[in-house]
């Protein structure tokens, strides 16, 4: 087989991996015009160049230097137990990342667009911590108990919404929207009530979730990353399966590149859209439960983070492929374990690991202007 390197270069699938060496590069700028030094520099621009374009590049440097180092491995630790925790900081993060990615990778991949992420993470959180928390149980039954009951949440709030629009034809974008309202709602106010708020407390939180019921640390107390990662793998693995390999996946993917063609075809539509978002809000129950049996250990309203959203942008970085999303979750996961360390280290703002998502978001949308800024044409074909 021969491999044109030419073609994989002017592909679609080269997008992303652009997209995210733009957003760097434009946080690069960033980096540099906000810092101290490259500021007090800059009158000297004439009179000694060097120093500032020497400042300029130390301080972005020295910024992904620090990125890296609070996501991947540090260097600078004096053993090898904090020299690693770093990367399993950011595969903590990727965990719940991911999942919720592969649940809106489903919905994107069968023509649907879902946004409710975050209300399906707050409904499989609650149901899975209400089990963890009031049943008493072997942890051999406990953790699969409260895993099963907390999918089974978010696949009835993901199922809900589609079937609304099975039924009444409603815009799932805008029903989501509103579904996490409701979520976010509804948790708040369980939290303030005797079914979830811990006893005796008038903060909105909920009692501690019983050790049987946890997910299991991988490397001991010092670390927070648990079993729920190797859950993540397999439910990665089974996402690829159901999309590219079995008749409902290929009912799905059918349905989202033409529905008439696929009511023509035999197929149930509005049974379709039910067993597409019950599947999509399954995947987001199952983040939802990586958060509360595992890295969380009592039910907040916070509970869901900014997952819901950032999942969107893993998905469309991961391209909808369970792979890419892989990828992309665990790269989003180093952006968010890095931050930190970014502005202790050098004094960058975590905003500017939020800029570089959202410009990831930009590029994604605009592959032309991806294109263009590197200089790369479109269409080349394809040899074997």
């Amino acid at each position: 087989m021969k491999i044109n390197f030419n073609s994989i270069v002017r592909g679609n699938a080269i997008v992303p991996v652009l997209a995210v060496l733009a957003s760097l590069i434009v946080g690069g700028v960033l980096i540099a015009v906000s810092n101290a030094d490259v500021l007090a520099a800059a009158p000297n621009i004439f009179s000694d160049p060097g120093t500032f374009f020497s400042t300029i590049g130390n301080s972005i440097f020295g910024a992904y230097d620090a990125l890296f180092r609070g996501s991947i491995f540090n260097y600078q630790a004096s053993d090898l137990a904090h020299m690693i925790k770093p990367l399993t900081e950011t595969l903590a993060y990727a965990t719940p990342l991911t999942l919720t990615g592969l649940a809106l990778a489903v919905s994107f991949r069968s023509g649907m667009f879902n946004i409710g992420g975050t209300g399906q993470i707050i409904f499989g959180a609650m149901f899975a911590g209400w089990v963890g928390i009031y049943v008493n149980l072997p942890f051999w039954i406990h953790l699969p108990l409260a895993i099963l009951v907390g999918v089974a949440g978010g696949a009835l709030f993901g199922g809900l919404v589609g079937l609304i629009k099975a039924t009444t034809g409603a815009n799932e974008v805008i029903v989501t929207i509103m579904f996490n309202y409701i979520a976010r709602l509804l948790l708040l106010y369980l939290l303030k009530t005797p079914i979830l708020q811990a006893p005796h407390n008038i903060n909105p939180i909920s009692p501690a979730i019983q050790d049987t019921a946890r997910y299991p640390l991988l490397f001991g107390p010092d670390y927070r990353l648990h079993w729920g990662f190797f859950v993540m793998l397999a439910a990665v693995v089974f996402v690829w399966w159901l999309l590219n390999r079995s008749s409902i996946g290929f009912k799905f993917r059918a349905l989202g590149h033409n529905p008439s063609a696929a009511r023509v075809a035999g197929i149930n539509v509005g049974l379709s859209y039910v067993g597409i978002m019950a599947i999509s809000g399954a995947l987001a129950g199952l983040a939802g439960t990586t958060q509360i049996l595992g890295t969380e250990s009592n039910l907040t309203a916070g509970v869901a983070a900014s997952f819901g959203i950032d999942a969107i942008t893993v998905a469309l970085l991961g391209r909808s492929n369970p792979w890419g999303v892989l990828a992309a979750g665990i790269l989003f996961g180093a952006l968010r374990a890095g931050a930190t360390t970014m502005q202790a280290a050098q004094g960058v703002p975590v905003d500017i690991v939020l800029v570089v998502q959202s410009m990831i978001v930009l590029f994604i949308a605009a592959p032309p202007l991806v294109r263009s800024l590197f200089r790369i044409k479109a269409g080349a074909p394809s040899e074997a």
